[in-house]
């Protein structure tokens, strides 16, 4: 059914777009809702504007009595922070909403998403945040947005294989390189720039529905220039989760050490996490801060040359080792 908006409802959308402060958003948000036709065709949109009034709503609230109020301002947790970017309708918040228990809004009209969403997706024992975010939009852009970009330890630039692939990624990097964010790869591109963050950056191909879809996403590889790093996937159906999950955990470029007492096992539902190319001496330290100065000896299963190997403090360890600590 049609929604049958007059124009006025559309200019006071480009002004909410355009608004720069949550007082601005909320005025124009109840104008908009005070215009829209009240019938079935307009069931959603009603409902999505009422989400939104009550998130800026509820942020104004925390802004009054807390020096903490920005939505963009997300503590890290897990393995390693996560933004989703890229162009409206390519599937961001549905991607969040599939693989975590996050809610963000979703719908099939553009730009649905108006604040960050966080989420925490499980990639073999191990938390990794994922974090939904407004589509990439010259002609509105949060600072704070790019802030958070900025933070990430992993950028995935998700995009639509059904409606140009190929201009939605240059894009999308073209808008985040004019913000001084580049892609780890290019990084000796910018060498003599000042003020450029370096991040790993993953193509995500959304809407790889099916075969006929994974012959489309190769002709894509076949012809972009630039051979950017992608993974297809669809939000809908849940294929490929697998191998995406695993691209996002080898690109943050962590490993998982398990803790193993003397004299009792390992418990392999807890890893501990650090970055790749760390020793001994800094599991330790993870373990407890103490250790690093009463650490005796320490014993490795998995990357040793063989099991229960007496190691040193320097030994660099390996993605599923067990170790057991002596203090």
């Amino acid at each position: 059914m049609p929604t049958n908006l007059l124009p006025d409802y559309y200019r006071l959308e480009e002004l909410y777009r355009e608004a720069q402060t949550n007082e601005e958003k909320i005025r124009y948000l109840e104008e908009m809702m005070a215009i829209v036709p009240k019938h079935k065709g307009t069931d959603h949109l009603r409902a999505d504007l009422r989400r939104k009034l009550a998130k800026l709503k509820d942020a104004s609230e925390v802004k009054k009595g807390s020096r903490q109020t920005s939505p963009f301002h997300i503590d890290k947790e897990g393995a390693g922070q996560v933004v989703l970017v890229g162009p409206t309708n390519a599937g961001k918040s549905a991607l969040v909403a599939a693989l975590t228990n996050a809610t963000p809004d979703t719908a099939e009209y553009s730009y649905t998403t108006w604040t960050p969403t966080p989420g925490m997706m499980e990639v073999e024992n191990v938390q990794i945040q994922l974090i939904d975010t407004p589509s990439l939009d010259r002609e509105h852009v949060e600072g704070e947005l790019i802030n958070l970009i900025r933070r990430a330890d992993l950028i995935l630039l998700v995009v639509d294989l059904q409606a140009f692939p190929i201009e939605q990624i240059e894009n999308s990097i073209a808008f985040l390189e004019e913000r001084r964010i580049a892609p780890l790869r290019l990084q000796e591109r910018y060498a003599e720039e000042r003020g450029f963050i370096f991040t790993p950056l993953l193509v995500v191909v959304n809407k790889c529905d099916d075969e006929k879809a994974d012959a489309d996403f190769a002709v894509l590889c076949e012809l972009i220039e630039e051979k950017w790093p992608m993974v297809p996937v669809s939000a809908s159906t849940g294929r490929n989760f697998d191998s995406f999950k695993r691209a996002v955990f080898d690109r943050l470029e962590v490993i998982r050490v398990y803790a193993k007492p003397p004299g009792k096992e390992a418990d392999l539902s807890r890893p501990f996490v650090l970055k790749k190319g760390s020793t001994v001496e800094e599991f330790a330290g993870k373990v407890h801060k103490d250790f690093l100065d009463s650490l005796k000896s320490a014993r490795v299963w998995g990357s040793a040359t063989h099991d229960g190997l007496m190691v040193s403090r320097d030994h660099v360890l390996q993605d599923g080792d067990i170790v057991e600590l002596r203090i």
